[in-house]
């Protein structure tokens, strides 16, 4: 199991959750209106009554769609917009504007800078509910299709250039709230004999078993990735090194245990490197990878079917390696 008791494939993790709608409108009103009148709808409704507080809201909790009114005090709609669209973080927000105006310049700018949709007040509610339907339906298929993009198609698990991008995000993260972080790098051992003597059918076997098994240990906020070939990595927030270690003790506890129909005889292994905060100190992601890999690299050469450390002694596998 995971350590939270789920075991979600990349794509349905985001999918189960609740969706969020960021309201950002100086009329209490409004506020009111729609809490009442969306209270059935399955969303999670965020309200702000200012631009900048608006501004911080969508950085923050990243929702799936924006009703932003054009009409407000110090910083209006139009600013918002425009800096909601300029942001790497908030650009591929949808974004609704709601406005008094039915001005065809307003209408204009606002879908220039980048508004999917405009209402104008007063607005029909049931209109308005199905015009926030399907852009949050357009939304998520759109982003269903960018996460597609990113998952490796045979394991299931995402991929390097997932990996890439996700690795330097955490690493921020961790520079900014000092929050613990772990990446472990881990080889199937003698993987290439595997193929040679068994088939690339028995391979392709073994590299999705070893996935299902990081699905089933790794929590919702942790990644699992194919690094490339029989090479995977795990990026784990919150975690330090000692508890990445009993996790890894738990996975490759498991993968000598299974069972291999394909070559009952041979059992498959795992090597692991593990890098955290307190082994590298810095937040370059290519030194954090070349930590873990020399680590890797260390666990391979002492014999395999173990955890090594970064700068650490290595944990030996507790049962003879097989193959």
């Amino acid at each position: 199991m995971r350590l939270d008791g789920s075991s979600d494939h990349p794509l349905t993790v985001e999918d189960e959750r609740t969706p969020k709608l960021l309201l950002i409108d100086d009329s209490m009103d409004i506020h009111r209106l729609l809490k009442v009148r969306l209270k059935d709808e399955r969303l999670e409704l965020i309200s702000c009554d200012n631009g900048a507080e608006g501004l911080e809201h969508a950085r923050r909790h990243a929702p799936d769609l924006i009703l932003l009114d054009l009409n407000m005090p110090g910083m209006d709609g139009f600013e918002v917009l425009q800096r909601l669209k300029s942001a790497d973080d908030t650009v591929g927000i949808p974004v609704i504007v709601l406005s008094g105006s039915d001005e065809v310049n307003d209408k204009v700018r606002g879908l220039e800078l980048g508004a999917v949709d405009y209402i104008c007040k007063p607005f029909d509610v049931a209109e308005l509910r199905a015009r926030v339907r399907s852009a949050m339906r357009i939304s998520h298929l759109m982003d269903l299709l960018a996460r597609r993009a990113q998952i490796d198609g045979l394991t299931g698990l995402w991929n390097r250039q997932f990996f890439d991008e996700r690795l330097a995000g955490e690493l921020a993260a961790s520079s900014r709230d000092g929050s613990s972080l772990s990446l472990v790098l881990c080889d199937l051992d003698h993987f290439k004999s595997l193929n040679d003597q068994f088939g690339h059918a028995a391979g392709d076997d073994v590299l999705q078993a070893f996935a299902k098994i990081l699905q089933r240990n790794l929590r919702r906020s942790d990644f699992a990735c194919r690094y490339g070939g029989e090479e995977f990595a795990l990026i784990l927030p919150g975690t330090d090194s000692r508890q990445a270690m009993g996790l890894l003790e738990r996975i490759r506890d498991e993968i000598n245990r299974h069972a291999w129909p394909r070559h009952p005889k041979r059992g498959i292994t795992v090597s692991f490197g593990v890098c955290d905060r307190a082994r590298d100190g810095g937040f370059d992601p290519v030194q954090w990878i070349e930590t873990a890999d020399s680590a890797l690299y260390a666990a391979k050469h002492n014999g395999r079917d173990q955890i090594q450390l970064a700068g650490g002694a290595p944990r030996s596998a507790s049962l003879p390696q097989a193959g």
